[in-house]
C-alpha cells in the first residue's frame, strides 16, 4: 500500500477537475489515478488520458474503470520511469505526497508539457507559490518558463485515510513564450543559482561575488530592494529585472 490518500468529497473532485480545465482535444496524463475518482470526469471532458497507477492494492478496480471509458489507457507502472509524449500534454494527479518533488522535477523537465494541476500538500502549494510571503529557488529559477498558481484548499476531511493536513491545487502553466530569450535562461539560472547560493546571508552579497558592488547596488536600487534583503524576499519579477540590468551590455 502506498502512502496515498484518495479523494472522497465530490465537491472536491469538482474542484480539482474545473481547475484542470481540460479541453475536447486535449491528451491528459493523470498520476496516480487511484481508483478513478478523477479519471471518470476527466474523461468526459478531454480527448485522450492514460491512467498511471502502480498501486497494486487498487489496479483491479482501476482497470475497470478505465476498460468502461472511451479514449482512457490505464497504465499500472510507475509514473516517474516514463518518458514524456512526443505531442503537446497536460499532467493532472492527486500524486502521493511523498513523491511531490519528483512528479514536479519530470513535470518541469518535460518539453511537451503545457500545464500541470497537482494536489500537494497545502505548505508546499503555498510555499512555491509565493504564499509566505518568501519565494523558493526552484520558483523563480523556472519563472521566466512556468507560471507557478495556487489554485485552492481542499480540507484534509476531502480525503480516505484522513491525512493530518490539508491539501493545496497546485498549478504549473508553461507560458507560450518565455519572458526571456531562450539564450539567456542558462545564464539567469546561474544567477539564480548564484543569489540563493548564501553568501553573506543577502542577495546583494551573493550577487556581489560577480558582479561590481556598485552594478549590484544600482540594480537594487531600482527595483526597490535594500541590500540586507534577504534572498527568499525578492519576487520573481525583480529578478527578472535584476537579470536585466546586471547582464545588459556596458555602452
Amino acid at each position: 500500500m502506498l502512502s496515498q490518500n484518495f479523494l472522497a468529497d465530490p465537491a472536491a473532485v469538482a474542484r480539482m477537475v474545473e481547475a484542470v480545465r481540460p479541453g475536447p482535444d486535449d491528451l491528459l496524463i493523470e498520476v496516480g489515478a487511484g481508483r478513478g475518482q478523477l479519471t471518470r470526469p476527466l474523461a468526459a471532458r478531454c480527448g485522450r488520458l492514460v491512467a498511471y497507477e502502480v498501486d497494486p492494492t487498487v489496479n483491479a478496480e482501476l482497470a475497470g474503470v478505465c476498460a468502461a471509458l472511451p479514449g482512457v489507457t490505464h497504465r499500472p507502472v510507475d509514473f516517474l520511469t516514463t518518458s514524456p509524449p512526443a505531442e503537446p500534454f497536460a499532467v493532472v494527479g492527486n500524486i502521493p505526497w511523498s513523491l511531490t518533488a519528483a512528479v514536479v522535477r519530470w513535470c518541469l523537465a518535460a518539453e511537451g508539457l503545457r500545464a500541470a494541476t497537482l494536489l500537494t500538500q497545502w505548505e508546499y502549494a503555498r510555499k512555491r507559490t509565493g504564499g509566505y510571503g518568501r519565494w523558493t529557488r526552484l520558483t523563480v529559477a523556472t519563472w521566466p518558463e512556468f507560471e507557478w498558481t495556487l489554485a485552492g484548499r481542499v480540507p484534509r476531511t476531502a480525503f480516505r485515510p484522513v491525512p493530518r493536513v490539508d491539501a493545496g491545487i497546485l498549478r504549473l502553466d508553461r507560458r507560450p513564450e518565455p519572458l526571456l530569450p531562450p539564450a539567456a535562461l542558462p545564464a539567469y539560472r546561474r544567477m539564480v543559482e548564484l543569489g540563493f547560493g548564501g553568501v553573506g546571508g543577502s542577495l546583494a552579497a551573493s550577487l556581489r561575488t560577480a558582479h561590481a558592488r556598485s552594478r549590484v547596488d544600482a540594480a537594487l536600487r531600482a527595483v526597490r530592494l535594500g541590500p540586507a534583503t534577504p534572498v527568499g524576499e525578492v519576487w520573481p519579477e525583480q529578478w527578472l529585472v535584476l537579470f536585466r540590468l546586471l547582464h545588459a551590455r556596458r555602452g
